[in-house]
């Protein structure tokens, strides 16, 4: 006869197949090699209800795999608290802390089941429970998208202004992510959205760099906020161009001056869409001899730099390098001379 195998068993909803005597808390509770057991897949799959009553006690349910999540956990994550026992839902068992802090209240959170609690049982402080990486409930369900999801009332700009450790507030996680359209938009702010990281970062760079400042409202894109910068220098225009989301501003706000500012490097925002390959998503109007020719710090410039990358072919037709001829290689090969713009 086959070995019998209960982790598959409870991955496929088929533990309602087998013998009852076999689905005993030892059979169930046992780890494999990642420390998981059948009750966590139970938990994970949703398949509970095919685990005899007697069993889901916290003994078994309260038992960490090798990365510290108990089936609760799991349960909390994947929508099915409805199926464990009310009397486990306590508030210490939702509190039992995974090694990188999360709890299961945490993972109903990112799931977008935090109905499925008590009634009455979330409270502000709850909410704003950590894990070690300093993320709220509402960072969780800000980066997974389930703000919607979340009680209003916990929605407030106190609530959301609320750090990580990295300085960050939910808006900057939900914007990051996409997610900044499940913010009541009366907190779409300056206050909340040029809030800074530890590295100085706003909401603006993160909407840069994620490709998602069409959610920032339009009032905000102007010339002094897309150039502020971060303590690396980096500034939301930069990160744009660098990204490939400068269509995302209106063309009425993209200025020459916007195109032509500079990093801590010397980097104009063309430098950037030009290592990238977003030459493309420039305006024409602004791709000139003046603009292409533009020296960093080190002396390179964007037409150089779209060349080294590989994007020349993005450049506008006049400035594409014709093939060098064999002087200019022996030229180029000596040190006696270099390629134009590199």
């Amino acid at each position: 006869m086959d070995k019998l195998d209960l982790h598959a068993a409870a991955r496929q909803g088929t533990l309602d197949q087998l013998d009852s005597t076999l689905l005993t808390a030892e059979a169930l509770g046992a780890g494999n090699a990642s420390g998981n057991t059948p009750l966590h897949l139970a938990s994970k799959y949703g398949f509970l209800k095919q685990v005899p009553p007697s069993v889901l006690a916290s003994n078994v349910m309260l038992k960490k795999n090798d990365a510290g999540y108990c089936p609760l956990h799991l349960a909390a994550r994947h929508g099915h608290l409805d199926q464990v026992p009310h009397s486990l839902l306590t508030l210490d068992n939702l509190l039992i802390r995974s090694n990188s802090g999360y709890t299961p209240l945490h993972q109903s959170a990112a799931g977008g089941f935090l109905g499925q609690l008590p009634p009455g049982f979330l409270t502000s402080e709850l909410m704003l429970t950590k894990t070690d990486h300093g993320n709220t409930l509402l960072h969780e369900a800000a980066e997974n998208g389930t703000l919607d999801r979340v009680p209003p009332e916990f929605l407030t700009k106190e609530m959301l202004l609320v750090s990580n450790i990295s300085g960050e507030t939910v808006f900057h996680v939900a914007v990051f992510n996409g997610h900044l359209n499940q913010i009541p938009p009366s907190l779409l702010t300056a206050e909340t959205l040029l809030a800074r990281t530890t590295n100085h970062d706003t909401c603006l760079h993160a909407a840069a760099i994620s490709g998602h400042l069409d959610q920032i409202p339009v009032e905000l894109l102007t010339h002094q906020n897309l150039v502020l910068s971060s303590k690396s220098g980096h500034t939301p225009i930069h990160a744009a161009a660098e990204s490939g989301s400068i269509a995302q501003i209106p063309r009425d706000r993209l200025t020459l001056d916007l195109l032509i500012s500079r990093n801590d490097f010397g980097d104009t925002p063309l430098h950037a869409a030009a290592v990238e390959g977003h030459l493309k998503d420039i305006p024409g109007e602004f791709l000139n001899q003046a603009t292409l020719t533009i020296r960093n710090y080190h002396g390179g410039t964007p037409i150089g730099a779209a060349i080294r990358h590989g994007h020349a072919d993005q450049l506008p037709e006049e400035f594409v390098p014709k093939p060098p001829n064999a002087i200019q290689r022996f030229l180029y090969k000596i040190g006696a001379s270099r390629p134009p713009f590199v």
